[in-house]
């Protein structure tokens, strides 16, 4: 493993959850992070979208520099991984517009982000002889059926209605704190 996986698997989990709380902080009274996404802290009528935005950029590119730093896992997982982070740069490039709008490039964006960051665990198993239980298959295949439960749960939330901010915040920060949690394993002997 490459020295910059440890520094970007632990900036990705501090941009995003630092991010979306400082943003959250600059809201009015009546933003409610249980029912409002992070992708409204970023959308053109945010008190301070250039927060989540500049947060939502940062953990993309986080995720990158980890898929590139992390060699012992196989490279269709660091693909998997790499790419997430390139739509989750997407996110920030594409904010919704506000006023309750929508935005095909962001939705596209956010969706292609969400499922590529669930799923890089299925195929990010250790290479042959990797010893560190948490990139064994057993275990990495758990992972990622659950960040794809996670998703699931924030889709259906989507689509039906619930607490739709919690549902997203708790399948983005699994996503986010699923690298960080691979490369600690991993430095250790």
């Amino acid at each position: 493993m490459r020295a910059p996986a440890v520094f970007s698997s632990i900036a990705a989990p501090v941009l995003l959850i630092g991010g979306w709380l400082l943003a959250e902080s600059r809201q009015p009274a009546q933003f409610d992070p249980l029912r409002d996404t992070i992708s409204d802290l970023a959308a053109a009528d945010a008190t301070s979208p250039h927060i989540m935005t500049i947060a939502l950029a940062g953990v993309g590119l986080a995720h990158v520099v980890t898929a590139l730093s992390l060699t012992e896992i196989r490279r269709t997982g660091r693909l998997l991984l790499g790419a997430g982070g390139v739509a989750t740069a997407l996110v920030a490039l594409f904010p919704l517009p506000g006023n309750g709008g929508s935005s095909p490039a962001h939705t596209a964006a956010a969706t292609t982000a969400f499922l590529l960051l669930a799923v890089w665990p299925l195929f990010g198993a250790g290479r042959a002889g990797e010893t560190t239980a948490l990139v064994r298959s057993r275990v990495t295949h758990g992972a990622g059926v659950l960040l794809l439960a996670l998703v699931g749960w924030f889709g259906i939330t989507l689509w039906l209605g619930g607490p739709v901010g919690l549902a997203e915040r708790v399948a983005a920060g699994a996503q986010a704190i699923w690298p960080l949690l691979v490369v600690q394993a991993l430095r250790r002997p």
